[in-house]
């Protein structure tokens, strides 16, 4: 992104002079400034007491509409003009019920160009303020992002839980919750400089994107280290840093070929957004005479039986008593939500965004607020959680979908929570039934079908409202492998959850802060750094390499990104399956992977001419019996046939390339 320029020290204060609220005589235009309130929360209003307006900057070239939120006291009866740039014009100015907001339509012409202007209020002809608002140009190449994809591997980090890069912003005074670390619901101080500290760490693990949990202000008073009842949703939380320091988070990402997935929030705020002590209309919020809940219900969305009622209370109702429910079907609330996920990716250059509680929201808005990012950047990724284990249900919110309604969600990428039930009950399993153990994963990829676009499914077994992965499966590093490779090898774009690398431990801590532990080495008085070799026990050291290997292999193993599945039924708590990719316009497959589990407590005799339906189209010149190709995680090559035995809890991925494509 072009470097922005910057004022003299002098310049900044005739900037603020000019823009309070009592200012009575008309500035010159001035020049291209730096952004008023950019790293700093300000609770709906400028330091210096004038008017406060969201998006904090704006670009020419845009397709997304600019719509200015206004806030200022009594401005609600002022007329708006713009002086600075004849391309640039107010086209309407839209009153809230509210006195204290205006929500200001500008029109940016295809020919105006990047630099500041004014924006002048006036009351009964009489000019009372201007304030200075900065228009950019767009980096290159902005609109043709590529967002995260089937080639990444998503690491998803709770910031206040992962590294302490900078004790000096442990407690703001802008922050009602200072930090404690002895409260496992407190603030801990983990921050974004104490995750780009560890980005090498991340690099080495073969991580490709990142995903923080929200990282925007979230000022309640008590647990609020989770950071999903936010308070502001253009600013980082000042105990995290500054949005400053985001960007530059989001530049040594992509330095090292790591993308960025923003956290977003639309379904509620938090009780201490400063809007909430003055909503601009009665109905941004869901109101009720007393609090009301959820009914955390998706199915009225879908059901042809379910009663109106229903739906309401679903997605109406309160999310816990200190989330506020947005209102989306407020048209300016709309607008707000699409224009703050389109200025963070433009402002910041992330490649993603997570959407909280995608159900919960009123499902035409939200497909609209999808559909205005992606109109924006038709590359770009953004992936909704939408926690059903009902397949059709899951199936019906991701986008281009037939629903039998006609809904479209243009949601492009849905989190694949069945097969993460499939994977968190099936590999911990030792007697299994007939349809337990690894037939639950067999089980859960048979409705593939279902699905419309299994490319743009989060496949995942952790995340931070789950157990421990370590903790579900007893401490065994072995079927912690296990996880690991059905990770790296089915469909889908594969998230796992920081420390599942090192088999993390749920704590004694009660509910979701047992799951949400420190990663030790992240603070400079821990007596043992899980970041460095030296200070792992022996078995997260393998774990870790096991790790590294199969994630930095998969970077490049279009095979895994693109190719289909074939797989094989068994009762005997194993799984086997085939990835493949075929030659444009043939049935000749050109690569394929090979994966069988043996999850079961007993070496077991592989099966290989069981498979002969797909084995004699294996590439290279293979025998009928037996095929030989490479160990992934070893590198050295394996025959495989009927006399090979795989050892009990156990995972076996071999690649099989022509001659002249191998590794």
């Amino acid at each position: 992104m072009k470097r922005h320029l910057f004022f003299s020290l002098s310049a900044v204060l005739v900037l603020l002079m000019l823009s309070i609220s009592s200012c009575k005589e008309a500035a010159a235009p001035v020049p291209f400034a730096e952004d008023l309130n950019l790293d700093e929360p300000a609770f709906g209003k400028s330091a210096d007491g004038s008017v406060y307006v969201e998006p904090l900057c704006w670009w020419v070239g845009m397709n997304t509409p600019l719509q200015l939120l206004v806030h200022a006291e009594g401005i609600g009866d002022c007329s708006v003009r713009i002086e600075g740039n004849r391309h640039v014009r107010v086209r309407d100015v839209h009153p809230a019920e509210s006195p204290n907001y205006l929500f200001v339509d500008v029109e940016i012409d295809a020919r105006a160009a990047a630099g500041s202007i004014d924006l002048v209020f006036s009351r009964n002809g009489k000019e009372i303020c201007r304030r200075p608002y900065n228009l950019y140009s767009r980096a290159e190449g902005s609109k043709d992002r590529q967002g995260f994809t089937t080639a990444d591997m998503i690491y998803l980090i709770m910031p206040d839980r992962f590294a302490n890069g900078d004790p000096s912003n442990d407690n703001s005074p802008l922050a009602s919750e200072q930090v404690n670390r002895d409260d496992s619901f407190g603030r801990h101080g983990g921050d974004i400089q104490g995750i780009i500290n560890h980005l090498d760490y991340l690099d080495t693990l073969g991580v490709t994107a990142i995903w923080c949990t929200p990282l925007t202000f979230d000022n309640e008073p008590q647990a609020s280290f989770h950071g999903y009842a936010a308070s502001d949703y253009v600013h980082i939380d000042p105990r995290y840093g500054s949005n400053t320091l985001f960007r530059t988070y989001v530049g040594e990402c992509h330095k090292r070929g790591i993308k960025v997935v923003m956290d977003f929030v639309p379904n509620h705020c938090g009780a201490q957004h400063w809007w909430m002590k003055d909503l601009p209309f009665n109905d941004w919020i869901h109101q009720f005479p007393s609090y009301t809940k959820s009914n955390f219900c998706f199915s009225p969305n879908m059901d042809t039986n379910a009663s109106t009622k229903d739906l309401f209370y679903q997605e109406s109702g309160w999310f816990d008593h200190s989330m506020p429910d947005m209102n989306l079907d407020n048209p300016f609330l709309l607008h707000y939500f699409q224009q703050t996920a389109v200025w963070w990716i433009e402002w910041s250059g992330i490649d993603g965004i997570r959407i909280d509680t995608y159900p919960y929201n009123e499902k035409v808005p939200a497909s609209q607020l999808c559909q205005a990012v992606t109109d924006e950047y038709p590359r770009f990724n953004l992936v909704g959680e939408c926690w059903t284990l009902s397949v059709p249900q899951l199936a019906y919110w991701q986008g281009g979908n037939t629903n039998a309604d006609g809904f479209d969600s243009h949601l492009p990428s849905i989190m694949d929570f069945p097969l993460r039930d499939a994977i968190v009950k099936g590999v911990p399993e030792d007697r299994v039934n007939w349809d337990e153990g690894m037939t639950r994963i067999y089980d859960a990829l048979s409705h593939d079908y279902v699905y419309h676009d299994l490319s743009h499914m989060m496949i995942f077994a952790a995340n931070h409202d789950t157990e421990r992965l370590g903790s579900i499966v007893r401490a065994d590093v072995q079927r912690m492998k296990i996880i690991t490779t059905l990770l790296a090898t089915l469909r889908g774009i594969p998230q796992t959850y920081y420390g599942d690398e090192l088999m993390f431990l749920n704590t004694d801590d009660r509910g979701d802060s047992a799951w949400r532990r420190e990663f030790s080495g992240g603070w400079n008085d821990d007596a043992v750094n899980l970041f460095s070799p030296e200070g792992r026990t022996p078995e997260q050291e393998e774990l870790y390499r096991f790790n590294s290997r199969l994630w930095n292999w998969r970077k490049t193993a279009r095979v895994i990104h693109e190719g289909r599945t074939l797989h094989f039924l068994t009762r005997d708590n194993t799984y086997a399956y085939f990835r493949y990719l075929t030659q444009p316009g043939s049935t000749s497959v050109s690569d394929a992977v090979f994966v069988y589990i043996n999850n079961s407590a007993d070496d077991k005799p592989l099966p290989w001419s069981y498979y002969d339906e797909f084995t004699p189209r294996l590439p290279g010149a293979q025998p009928a019996a037996e095929a030989t190709g490479t160990d992934v995680v070893t590198g050295q090559p394996v025959t495989l046939s009927d006399k090979t035995v795989v050892p009990a809890r156990t995972a076996l991925v071999v690649q099989f390339r022509a001659d002249n494509e191998r590794n």
